[in-house]
């Protein structure tokens, strides 16, 4: 990933923490946070990429959760969002 790249994903990270922040504290539920920042994620990436590709994005996140791989980032980070 160039320079670039790599600074706009982390712009693009911090806005989504502050966006989750902020309905956390509106007291919206965690479930219900991430089902409407999936399928908001899902809908963007169809308008770019075609079905194959995401579902190869869904497999990989699948074998992350099945590997524990997610599960160690979260806990390494403290439970902290991201």
């Amino acid at each position: 990933m160039d320079h670039a790249a790599g600074n706009e994903l982390s712009h693009a990270g911090s806005v989504v923490d502050k966006a989750i922040e902020y309905m956390v504290a509106q007291g919206i539920g965690e479930v219900a946070i991430a089902s409407a920042l999936l399928g908001g994620s899902l809908t963007l990436l169809s308008r770019t990429m075609p079905d194959e590709a995401i579902v190869q994005v869904l497999d990989n996140a699948i074998a992350s959760v099945r590997s524990g791989e997610l599960r160690e980032t979260t806990e390494r980070n403290d439970g902290a969002c991201c």
